[in-house]
């Protein structure tokens, strides 16, 4: 049985451990607004270079060099944006991630003490059961970190991916000037 102590003890734990992801997902957001603020800021300085640029121009040919030669950067840009946003996201994901994995670990722990306290104080005859219970337990808490490394894998695996594909992004957006310069 549970005290209404260790209930409370419980229900704090849980209240601050909620209150911690909130904390987590608001700085990542506030992290997400400030990107999107400077980029912006940065893209009406550029809008207001190149619409000055384009209505300098004097012929088709000019505006196509102009053109050309804004295709990369952006694509740079692109990609940097990109990068930032997946890494406030992964950054955040991953503080979540281990305030959800202490707080497993210690209800984990709580289970196993009153479960070994209950074990003790169980009636004769009933060792069978306490076996079970405790191997039960043991394949419970294996599973659960069987899961824990999958999701390792597969953040890391999303991560290797991002990478190629953000580096493919930049080659073939890279190809078109070396294109042009051959």
């Amino acid at each position: 049985m549970l005290t209404p102590e260790q209930v409370l003890a419980a229900q704090k734990a849980n209240i601050e451990t909620l209150f911690g992801l909130t904390s987590k997902a608001f700085e990542g957001v506030e992290k997400l607004v400030e990107l999107n603020m400077q980029l912006a800021k940065a893209s009406l300085g550029e809008v207001t270079e190149t619409t000055k640029a384009a209505l300098s121009v004097k012929d088709a040919q000019e505006l196509l060099a102009l053109q050309a030669s804004m295709l990369q950067p952006s694509a740079d840009k692109a990609a940097a944006y990109s990068r930032h946003v997946y890494d406030i996201v992964a950054n955040t994901n991953s503080e979540m991630a281990k305030l959800a994995e202490e707080q497993a670990a210690d209800m984990q722990k709580k289970f196993a003490s009153a479960f070994d306290a209950m074990a003790k104080n169980a009636p004769a005859g009933s060792e069978n059961a306490v076996a079970l219970m405790k191997s039960s337990v043991a394949a419970a808490s294996n599973a659960f970190e069987s899961v824990q490394k999958a999701v390792k894998q597969a953040a890391d695996a999303a991560e290797a991916n991002f990478e190629a594909i953000t580096s493919s992004a930049a080659k073939a957006a890279q190809a078109p000037k070396s294109r042009r310069a051959a």
